[in-house]
């Protein structure tokens, strides 16, 4: 059952969807309205900006004609149509998060428990397309990583696993870049030591959303891959002891990166990054690439430290990790702002060469509401 209340003032009113009550200002009303003369057919993109739209805009009347709210404005005498659906979908009248580092609902945190449900994508499958794709990129969505099987073995395959949802993000690495043994390497990826779970490139402003790896050769003992969810690590931070959960969010670290001749590369950015209204958005850490932390004051120093250090065990901790093994022809993929990843020691026996790469989530994200898109649109018909 809906109902509908108008404000005496006209600057808002109420609709009650199954028993919430809802309210929606005139202005913000007006602003969303999807008549032809405010918004593009084809793209839904505005037409007018809100200099056009009268500052002392109010609602005149409002009356609900079934699954549709008919609202007109004053003084412009303009009437339009809302879906009720659409209204609900996009209300804003809803309490604040109670606690900073909370996630999206499309977001789900695990840990060690997830190991035998890693999200895994046949490559076959998913250069068709169709369920396959969407329910892959679905699955890297919500856990912030994914596993591609049976994919060629053959230089730059991992170009193919990014056309499937998007785009190369080229840096002084180049396109991609290879990941074996190296005598005096500019990067310790490129040795045979074990790496603490991090995430990569921190250092850049904006950093690589998404990397994959890819794997052409393995026959070297250990290297086995682990990936740790980073919100998890920072969620369990918080609930252990919040005053280390804000230190690590509300200072900015510095990571820095000059490895190599005509780079030096530098970022200012809290390990834990929070939006304004304390969703938790972005984890930074990576031990080797951490510069001098000057941002942070004398008096909570100590206890930043602290809290740097707890945060690395709490990933160092085995019931955080999910582990696995690729083998050629099968690859990863993160989510960098979020799910850190780490690499086992492996022997200098037999041979081990991967291919990495770097790209964006925003091309994975529309691909995968694309794709959701267009299936609603297909079982409509």
């Amino acid at each position: 059952m809906t109902s509908l209340t108008l404000d005496p003032s006209g600057q808002f009113l109420t609709l009650t969807i199954g028993g919430e009550a809802l309210r929606f200002h005139a202005i913000w009303l007006r602003d969303n309205a999807g008549d032809p003369e405010t918004r593009a057919a084809g793209n839904g993109q505005r037409l007018i900006a809100l200099r056009d739209i009268p500052a002392d805009t109010k609602i005149d009347q409002a009356a609900l004609d079934g699954e549709q709210l008919n609202v007109s404005f004053a003084p412009e005498g303009k009437t339009v149509g809302y879906d009720l659906s659409w209204l609900a979908a996009h209300a804003y009248d809803r309490p604040a998060p109670a606690a900073r580092g909370w996630t999206a609902p499309e977001i789900e945190t695990w840990d060690a428990d997830l190991m035998d449900a890693v999200p895994c994508g046949d490559f076959n499958a998913l250069s068709h397309g169709g369920a396959a794709l969407t329910d892959w990129l679905g699955a890297v969505t919500r856990y912030g990583f994914g596993k591609i099987t049976n994919g060629p073995v053959e230089d730059g395959a991992l170009f193919r696993v990014v056309d499937l949802f998007g785009f190369i993000r080229e840096t002084n690495y180049g396109r991609k870049f290879e990941v074996r043994t190296q005598v005096n390497p500019s990067n310790l990826a490129f040795t045979g030591l074990g790496l603490q779970a991090h995430t990569d490139n921190p250092y850049r402003d904006p950093v690589p959303t998404l990397q994959v790896l890819y794997c052409l050769e393995s026959t070297a003992a250990g290297g086995e891959n682990m990936v740790v969810d980073g919100f998890a690590a920072a969620q369990r931070l918080r609930a252990e002891n919040e005053q280390y959960f804000n230190v690590l969010a509300d200072h900015c670290a510095k990571f820095e990166y000059s490895g190599e001749a005509g780079v030096c590369l530098t970022s200012r950015r809290p390990m834990i990054e929070l939006a304004p209204d304390g969703e938790l958005v972005g984890v930074r850490f990576n031990n080797r690439s951490l510069a001098a932390v000057t941002d942070v004051p004398f008096d909570q120093m100590a206890t930043y430290y602290a809290a740097y250090r707890r945060l690395g065990e709490i990933i160092d901790d085995a019931s955080m990790e999910v582990s696995f093994r690729l083998n050629p022809g099968e690859a990863f993929i993160v989510d960098n702002t979020r799910v850190l990843h780490a690499r086992k020691a492996y022997s200098g026996a037999g041979t081990r060469w991967f291919q990495g790469c770097y790209a964006d989530k925003d091309g994975l994200r529309s691909t995968y509401d694309a794709l959701r898109r267009d299936s609603a649109l297909e079982a409509a018909q």
